[in-house]
C-alpha cells in the first residue's frame, strides 16, 4: 500500500468511498456530489480541496485499487490563522484494521506540519468510539463543549426568505 496525493482520474473511486462513508454514517442518500464536481473543484486553477489516497495494486496488475482517502481544505481561524480542516478520512470497510486509516491520518498531519499550520480540525460522530479512541491516542483533543452547526440548503432558503 502507498499513500499519495490524489489525481483527477482517481475521483470515481474517491466518490465510491464517499458513498460508502455515507452508508457507514447512516446517511446513504445524502451524497449529492458527482465525479465532475470533484474533478472541477479539486483540480482547477484554484482547487478547493486536497485529497490523499491509499492504494493497493489491483489484483490484475493493471491500474490501482484505492482503498482509502482523506480530503482536506484550508480554513482561516481568527485565533490561529491558516488552519486545515479534515473533511473526511475514509477506508473501505473490508480494508479496515490494517493501518490504512492511520497512514492517511499521518499524511494529513504531515501536510499540515510541513506548511506551518497551527491547527487541524475535524468532526467525529459521538457514536464512532473507535475513531474517537484513535484520535485521543494520537494526541488530538475531542472537544466536549462545542457543537457542530449546519444550515442546509432548504434551511438557508427559508431563513433568507423569512
Amino acid at each position: 500500500m502507498i499513500v499519495r496525493e490524489a489525481e483527477k482520474n482517481d475521483m470515481p473511486q474517491v466518490l465510491e468511498l464517499i458513498k460508502e462513508l455515507a452508508v457507514f454514517e447512516k446517511e446513504p442518500h445524502a451524497v449529492e456530489i458527482t465525479v465532475a464536481d470533484l474533478e472541477r473543484e479539486g483540480f482547477g486553477e484554484n482547487p478547493l480541496f486536497h485529497c490523499f489516497v491509499a492504494e493497493n495494486s489491483s489484483e490484475t496488475g493493471v491500474g490501482t485499487n484505492i482503498v482509502g482517502a482523506a480530503l482536506v481544505y484550508f480554513r482561516f481561524s481568527t485565533w490561529k490563522g491558516r488552519t486545515l480542516h479534515l473533511e473526511d478520512l475514509i477506508v473501505k470497510e473490508a480494508e479496515r484494521g490494517q493501518g490504512i486509516g492511520e497512514a492517511l491520518y499521518k499524511k494529513v498531519m504531515q501536510f499540515a506540519f510541513d506548511r506551518g499550520l497551527k491547527r487541524v480540525a475535524w468532526d467525529v460522530l459521538d457514536w464512532n468510539t473507535g475513531a474517537i479512541r484513535f484520535y485521543e491516542r494520537s494526541g488530538a483533543s475531542v472537544l466536549k463543549t462545542w457543537r457542530v452547526v449546519h444550515m442546509d440548503e432548504q434551511a438557508l432558503k427559508n431563513y433568507i426568505n423569512s
